[in-house]
């Protein structure tokens, strides 16, 4: 997949990750469309981005999970540079940490972390099929494919994440909808390091969790990498080399990864 050229929407973009991945976009030559809930901090990032891409980056406020929303996003990414060829679902939220979670805190974790990635395709895949081609690069978490101590719903939603871009990738690949799904450990934004209430922290112990099992990478790192892989068009984006690793111990023996785990969570009490 060529980046040059390319135009692409980032979700959840104000910060974080997805400004990193716009950035390093923008530095490839495409054009971008930014996209975040919070109105301020995103026309911040726009302006910063602008200062150095006039013309290649625009930013419109939104919900990513609102199925309008992304309407209006699709509808003018392609107004003021052309149809979309990248989409990058990014947005995510922590949520509550066990069965205490409440049904709001499920619904809405379930509805950005899952459902803002299904309600995209639909609006993307059916163009991109006639078009001959597209790539769509989930954000989910190696929570995704291990576990999240300390959060229940963001472990539980960021495994849909997963699972829907592996469907995705398997039923619609081999007809020029190319897919990535970036499971990163810890990463220095503000979903691991702000534990306030309007921060989308998974929470303390959660942050722990993760700042105790590996590197915590700067965001511009892990879009190196995400650019990398789409280029490579590979499918798992893993920034945290170790994941690959947790992974195969999971999967060779899951009663013993599960004591292993306990024994970590009992450890960070």
């Amino acid at each position: 997949m060529e980046v040059g050229n390319a135009v692409a929407i980032v979700t959840g973009a104000a910060g974080g990750i997805g400004a990193a991945i716009a950035q390093r976009l923008l530095e490839h030559g495409a054009r971008v469309l930014i996209t975040d809930r919070d109105a301020d901090r995103l026309a911040a990032t726009t302006r910063r981005l602008s200062a150095d891409f006039a013309g290649a980056v625009s930013g419109l406020a939104a919900d990513a999970a609102s199925e309008s929303d992304l309407r209006k996003l699709i509808g003018t990414a392609t107004s003021e540079f052309g149809p979309v060829d990248m989409f990058f679902a990014n947005a995510g939220v922590g949520g509550g940490p066990g069965l205490d979670a409440s049904d709001a805190q499920w619904e809405q974790a379930l509805q950005v972390n899952v459902m803002a990635h299904v309600r995209a395709a639909r609006l993307l895949v059916p163009d991109w099929l006639e078009r001959g081609g597209g790539y769509f690069v989930s954000t989910a978490s190696a929570a995704g494919l291990l576990t999240q101590i300390g959060s229940a719903t963001y472990t539980v939603s960021k495994h849909g994440a997963v699972g829907f871009a592996e469907w995705l990738a398997v039923t619609y690949g081999d007809r020029g909808v190319r897919v990535s799904c970036l499971c990163p450990m810890g990463v220095d934004t503000a979903m691991l390091t702000g534990l306030g209430a309007d921060s989308g922290s998974v929470g303390d112990l959660a942050t722990r969790a993760v700042t105790g099992a590996g590197a915590v990478l700067r965001p511009l790192d892990v879009a190196d990498r995400v650019i990398a892989a789409v280029e490579a068009e590979q499918f798992l984006v893993l920034p945290h080399a170790e994941v690959r690793e947790f992974l195969h111990r999971k999967v060779s023996d899951h009663d013993r990864w599960i004591a292993g785990m306990q024994r970590y969570r009992k450890s960070l009490a």
